[in-house]
């Protein structure tokens, strides 16, 4: 995949798709890329991450219960796996399995401060998706702490 196209699924990404081409070309040119086979594991629930993953090809399983893939969310080109590890350390909430030979992008948490001490716009624009997520999920589970006040009378 040459650069151009690496830029062009990177924009098509969450959070991503909110830097300009310049970041993106950054992200692109210092990520690493990691190559698996179907039905190889990308990483574990409970692991350390290691930083986020971009779909770049192929179709990725993530899925919070162990062993269970019912519940399993599919990821293809363009896809982001991990958001919140693009920016910490931390251990994984959920696994992620290649469905099918997959490509992806790995960009770690210290890439990602790069970029956003490099593209200052960039990383407002991020920060205000991400308190607009948060301001959302903070309503819903408003809105389900009621629901469970009714019912318990």
């Amino acid at each position: 995949m040459s650069l151009e196209d690496t830029i062009a699924v990177l924009g098509r990404a969450p959070i991503f798709g909110l830097m300009g081409a310049d970041a993106l070309r950054i992200v692109a040119f210092s990520a690493d890329t990691r190559r698996v086979r179907a039905g190889e594991v990308v990483f574990r629930r409970g692991e350390r991450s290691d930083g986020g993953y971009v779909v770049m090809s192929g179709l990725i399983a993530a899925s919070q219960l162990p062993g269970e893939e019912a519940d399993a969310v599919l990821l293809g080109p363009g896809s982001l796996v991990g958001r919140m590890a693009l920016f910490v350390r931390m251990q994984r909430p959920s696994s992620a399995t290649a469905r099918e030979a997959s490509s992806l992008l790995r960009i770690s948490p210290t890439l990602m401060r790069r970029v956003l001490q490099e593209f200052p716009l960039a990383a407002a624009s991020i920060r205000a998706a991400i308190a607009h997520d948060l301001a959302e999920l903070t309503e819903g589970l408003g809105e389900v702490q009621e629901m469970l006040e009714r019912i318990d009378g």
